[in-house]
């Protein structure tokens, strides 16, 4: 199967679809009561780099909303890279493998889960970088909400508040948990550079601990240069010296502006995209 001149495509029924297939019933228990979790991994520069992390979060994903995959992992990531294959050679694309329930009421049918992978083209994002602002939305604390799964009923306040972004001329936004502890920017993982410090919000349930952000620790860690995971104020964010953001969709990218507060693109944010880059391109197609 080759497809150069489509925009997305979907594995669902144990075979591949144009993307814009149909796969939901308005009776489906994940249409009426938001059960649906998903995960994203990357492919570009003719790598997917972790998509193996990106499978198993899916499946503890699955866990923690009462749903199950219904094929092995190792058949999952077979699946994404023959579908990323489909397209043409180095082809800057979205994976998004999904699982949803179709019966049961309130509480999901675990043995009516499906799945279903959604690859499209999604150009990777400027290594310009952007812009944020503080958002008036918070972050649910783990007893209000399923935030240990990247489950799709989360990401309702994420676009209410990057649409808070969008009306106010800013990119992003900047989150806080319920005792205003800064968390990450609405669509991915955040760090700053403070007097030579790097630091990165201590992981406390309320956000994601992304696979990117731990990558990029990692990597970091590895060049003898250490990361403190720790709680992180308004005040230190606004302070810092560069500020960066971490995550699927656009890896490891500068950040501009922070309200009114201008940042230059550090040493530190350039080293990190610099280690990104060479350790993504292990991972060949």
């Amino acid at each position: 199967m080759q497809i150069r001149d489509k925009k997305s495509i979907v594995w669902f029924k144990e075979e591949w679809h144009d993307g814009s297939k149909p796969i939901m019933s308005s009776m489906s228990q994940s249409y009426m009561h938001g059960s649906t979790i998903f995960d994203g991994a990357r492919a570009y520069n003719n790598s997917i780099p972790d998509l193996h992390k990106h499978c198993e979060r899916l499946i503890n994903s699955s866990k923690v909303m009462g749903l199950i995959l219904p094929i092995s992992k190792e058949k999952l990531i077979e699946l994404c890279k023959e579908g990323v294959k489909s397209f043409e050679e180095g082809a800057e694309l979205y994976i998004r493998p999904s699982i949803f329930c179709d019966d049961g009421f309130l509480i999901p049918d675990a043995k009516s889960s499906k799945l279903a992978i959604t690859i499209f083209r999604a150009p990777m994002p400027s290594l310009d970088g952007f812009t944020a602002m503080l958002s008036s939305f918070r972050r649910p604390h783990p007893s209000m909400a399923p935030t240990l799964a990247k489950a799709s009923c989360l990401y309702a306040n994420t676009s209410r508040a990057l649409a808070e972004a969008s009306e106010n001329g800013f990119d992003n936004v900047v989150m806080r948990d319920g005792e205003e502890n800064i968390v990450e920017f609405g669509s991915a993982n955040l760090f700053i550079v403070k007097s030579d410090r790097i630091i990165t919000p201590k992981w406390n349930k309320t956000f994601l601990n992304g696979i990117t952000k731990q990558r990029v620790i990692a990597l970091l860690k590895e060049e003898g240069i250490d990361v403190l995971e720790t709680k992180v104020s308004e005040e230190d964010l606004l302070s810092a010296n560069e500020v960066f953001s971490t995550g699927n969709f656009g890896k490891v990218l500068p950040v501009r502006k922070i309200n009114q507060v201008e940042y230059e693109v550090g040493s530190v944010c350039k080293k990190a995209i610099s280690l990104y880059q060479k350790y993504a391109s292990t991972y060949s197609i």
